[in-house]
């Protein structure tokens, strides 16, 4: 009989934690590093995680640690689920910890500030492992659904097939579908610049400006997307998948969505500090909508949706103006 396969999470926010869930339930014998240690010991004594999924109870093979050694020894997957900014500090003090032929999972939808890498790309960079030992997880994936076992379909990727289905097996439940993918640069991009989207829809929405406007960003704000896809070498299929559609219309309707809910208070006329002292867990979009233009610029592709959206959150301009400067933009193509 074959052994268990051991996944090592880190962290145990809503997202890590729902995910470990999912890992658990397909069989895997699952560990959580928690920053704090009140949050692991309730995890342990109550399998419950109180502060991020109040009210589920955890599966048995599911434990946590808050010593990192622990969590990752022996670890066949290591996931990270920590917020995009802090990965590379964070890695790097994990790297000399983990199992040698580890592969290592992203959970997170991010571009870091300043070099403007995707999460694999940092991954790769701090880590000095091969592509091929590196998969991305990513999709409609709203943590509080999913740990409540709703039904949901995700994408693995990763550029080697055969790493993908392993962890496509690893983590497929009765209630959990992922499907796998070699497009990691597409994958990636449809998680990190839907959540700026999200943040520009949520603005709308608090705005009250109604549906016909979601429609339209949503859909303008797919195109930017796959514009800035086809310059980096990404596949155009990817962004009408799950990655891509399915990530941005979850992330654009649901008021699970931190993103869309962060646009809604900046649409209704919360300041952006009013916003982020009523914002409990991190919404990636606030500053990854920074680099995600940056990514833009350094690629020559037009994203006047995410420009507009760093305008809001960065450059204090009003949504009305904001809003009228992108209205009135010249008439053009919708190809182009």
């Amino acid at each position: 009989m074959s052994k268990p396969v051991k996944a090592a999470v880190f962290s145990a926010g809503s997202w890590g934690t729902a995910f470990g869930m999912v890992l658990a339930d397909a069989g895997c014998e699952v560990t959580l590093w928690a920053r704090r240690p009140e949050v692991a010991d309730a995890i342990n004594s109550t399998r419950t995680n109180v502060d991020y999924l109040p009210g589920l109870e955890l599966p048995r093979n599911v434990r946590a640690t808050t010593d990192p050694a622990e969590a990752a020894a022996g670890a066949d997957f290591t996931v990270l689920s920590v917020p995009s900014q802090t990965l590379r500090a964070n890695l790097a003090e994990w790297v000399p910890l983990l199992a040698p032929d580890t592969v290592l999972v992203s959970l997170m939808k991010g571009v870091e500030l300043g070099s403007a890498m995707r999460m694999s790309e940092v991954i790769e960079d701090v880590a000095k492992v091969g592509q091929d030992r590196i998969a991305v997880v990513t999709g409609p994936n709203l943590a509080r659904e999913i740990a409540s076992r709703m039904p949901a379909a995700s994408v693995v990727a990763c550029t080697d097939e055969a790493v993908a289905q392993r962890l496509q097996a690893a983590c497929h439940t009765p209630y959990f579908r992922p499907y796998t993918n070699t497009d990691v640069v597409g994958c990636e991009l449809g998680g990190a610049v839907k959540n700026v989207i999200g943040l520009a829809v949520g603005i709308a929405d608090g705005m009250g400006l109604g549906d016909n406007a979601k429609g339209s960003l949503i859909t303008r704000g797919l195109a930017e997307t796959t514009r800035l896809g086809l310059a980096m070498g990404a596949d155009p299929l990817t962004f009408s998948g799950l990655a891509g559609l399915g990530d941005l219309v979850a992330t654009c309707s649901s008021p699970l969505s931190r993103n869309h809910t962060f646009g809604t208070n900046l649409g209704k006329g919360m300041t952006l500090q009013e916003t982020i002292a009523v914002t409990k867990q991190t919404a990636e979009g606030v500053k990854s909508c920074e680099s995600v233009a940056d990514l833009a610029r350094r690629h020559g592709v037009d994203m006047p949706i995410t420009e507009t959206v760093v305008d809001i959150v960065h450059e204090g301009k009003p949504p009305v103006v904001a809003l009228k400067e992108l209205m009135s933009r010249s008439a053009k193509s919708e190809r182009r």
